[in-house]
């Protein structure tokens, strides 16, 4: 079964539906399976007090103003759902509350997503797990246990899900990707493995996954790593997504079965060179 590639926009449209098309657009012209977005009930997520301290940001002067400066509405993810259509590109997003998940049931999307910091939020992963979804489950800041405890949420309700292996630091530092958790957690879980990465570098630890058995790959990706926003510098610029891709999925292609065969190009190469004696 081929990788799963699942491009991140996140929050990276900075509130900017134009920005938002080009990313689903360029996405999807360079093979992605999926874009995914994150859906925040703002004032759900986050208290009066937070909401009310002050930030400077292009929507204004306190975290309230940038909080719903990027966050989209129901008319806007409704123009998202008919673009991806249209590019031939699934959707989904990560809730970080009950009241987002229950918004993004309206649009019947073919998998749903568990973002790191929600793996304690045991309601949420009740309710997305009873939807009986195809489920994404990112591992970041995470203890073994704790991972233990979602398996048993989503095993109990017999909802499908994928573990993905993850730090939660932006950008994440080389030293820090741990990439034997994957087998590790495979093997662990009797799961499939994926990789959502937040590093600086274009392939190469995507790539180390990829050869790792990672089943699913998710990177945030942007127009410009110099744009606003905190998840920017930890995102593949459009200019070089197809790279990428071609990258990850010639992985499979470049590792074969493992079986020692004499291909039939060898072969010729063989009747040509090989030399017999008694």
């Amino acid at each position: 079964m081929s990788l799963f590639l699942i491009a991140e926009i996140g929050i990276n449209h900075n509130g900017d539906m134009n920005i938002a098309k080009q990313l689903i657009s360029a996405a999807s012209d360079a093979g992605f399976d999926a874009v995914k977005f994150q859906k925040r009930t703002i004032d759900k997520v986050y208290t009066k007090e937070f909401l009310d301290s002050y930030r400077e940001s292009p929507w204004g002067q306190t975290q309230r103003d940038q909080k719903f400066g990027l966050e989209f509405n129901e008319e806007q993810y409704c123009e998202i759902n008919e673009y991806c259509a249209t590019h031939n590109i699934k959707w989904s997003a990560s809730a970080w509350d009950e009241d987002a998940q229950l918004f993004l049931q309206k649009f019947n999307l073919p998998f749903n997503k568990i973002a790191s910091p929600m793996l304690g939020h045991k309601r949420l992963l009740n309710l997305v797990a009873k939807e009986k979804k195809k489920t994404f489950i990112s591992t970041g800041m995470s203890t073994i246990h704790e991972i233990e405890q979602v398996v048993e949420v989503f095993s109990k309700e017999s909802c499908e899900f994928e573990l993905m292996h993850c730090n939660s630091t932006y950008p994440m530092q080389i030293d820090e990707a741990n990439l034997l958790c994957i087998p590790m957690l495979r093997e662990r879980f009797g799961v499939r493995v994926g990789y959502s990465g937040h590093e600086s570098s274009l392939l190469k630890i995507s790539l180390t996954a990829a050869v790792l058995g990672a089943t699913s790959i998710e990177r945030h990706i942007t127009l410009d790593r110099a744009m606003y926003g905190s998840d920017q510098a930890a995102s593949i610029e459009a200019s070089s997504l197809q790279g990428f891709v071609e990258a990850i999925r010639s992985v499979p292609i470049i590792l074969g079965r493992g079986e020692k065969i004499i291909t039939s190009n060898e072969q010729k190469i063989r009747e040509k060179l090989r030399v017999e004696t008694e």
